[in-house]
């Protein structure tokens, strides 16, 4: 199992080996599934085209990274100004999320379970306070997924980098600022070290999820019990992940203060601009890609639908 994320990585890398270790536990040793650090197999963006290929059998990360190649994928992995946990993982589940997501990958020799999901991820790391969008013209930043689309309508320059590219690329000036994910895995890499300003909300991923990406001839060959078995200990990763990601925050948080760490919270209005440039990206993504639109399309409806349970039924 090539994975796209270091082994110690704080939830990122350590869902995977814990999906290894359980899955090893679960089926008395019958399924070994074998972490592979980034690059020890292949590089950690040229996964997907191993899995594809049968050059490599299975895979840890998330959709997302594979926009350039899939981009229904981003759907499957994070949407900004999207949904949280829960309502996520309902359309997955009961809405015909999974089906979709399947169809999907199986046009390119992969299927994919769904098998870790994370907390809110942070907005990014600047060295300057950003007052005004304006701010932000000109500025080179990686940035993942659909997000990078609506800050690139912001006039920043957007690039994706493996996690463990990130600090060298800031520290060095090739980027100017970052986003990679919650504080306490931001502060594992220790972007704190160079930039201090840090914002909040992740508009771009109120909920991320992560996948074992298996062979689609392999996990074909594999019998009914062994797939059961595959996807309940996913499913057992997914509520670990959540209950971990959101136990682990205020920690980090105290801790990046300590370090100088400015933490800031968007003004409305700028959310309102970023939200405003998300729906131009969508209406694009929508107009030049098939499945893109088909999967729009049906996590739209179960939003809307949602929405009215959501409103009765939860605090704001």
């Amino acid at each position: 199992m090539q994975s796209t994320y270091p082994g110690s990585l704080t939830q990122l890398g350590t869902l995977g080996k814990y999906v290894a270790e359980r899955l090893a536990i679960v089926t008395d040793g019958d399924v070994e599934l074998v972490f592979q650090e980034p690059g020890a197999l292949v590089p950690a963006l040229e996964v997907f085209d191993a899995i594809s290929s049968g050059a490599v059998e299975a895979g840890w990360s998330t959709p997302g990274y594979w926009a350039g190649k899939v981009p229904a994928l981003q759907l499957f992995a994070a949407v900004p100004f999207g949904p949280q946990a829960g309502e996520y993982l309902a359309w997955l589940k009961f809405g015909g999320g999974k089906e979709l997501f399947e169809e999907i990958y199986h046009k390119y020799g992969i299927h994919g379970v769904h098998c870790g999901v994370i907390a809110p991820e942070a907005s990014g790391w600047f060295r300057e306070e950003i007052t005004s969008t304006d701010d932000l013209k000109g500025k080179k930043m990686r940035f993942f997924g659909l997000g990078a689309k609506v800050m690139e309508k912001m006039g920043v320059s957007t690039q994706l980098l493996a996690g463990g590219d990130i600090f060298p690329a800031l520290e060095l000036g090739t980027i100017d600022a970052t986003e990679f994910s919650m504080p306490a895995i931001d502060l594992n890499l220790g972007f704190y070290q160079v930039a201090k300003h840090y914002y909040f909300p992740g508009w771009h991923q109120q909920s991320t999820l992560f996948d074992l990406m298996i062979n689609l001839d392999l996990w074909e060959s594999l019998d009914d019990v062994t797939k059961a078995r595959i996807e309940t200990v996913c499913d057992a990763a997914i509520t670990y992940g959540l209950a971990e990601g959101e136990a682990i925050q205020f920690a980090a948080l105290q801790e990046l203060e300590k370090n100088g760490v400015n933490i800031h919270e968007w003004p409305p209005e700028i959310l309102a601009e970023f939200e405003a440039a998300w729906e131009e990206v969508v209406a694009e993504q929508v107009a030049a890609d098939e499945d893109f639109a088909k999967a729009w399309d049906s996590l739209s409806s179960f939003r809307e639908n949602y929405s009215k349970w959501k409103d009765l039924g939860y605090l704001d």
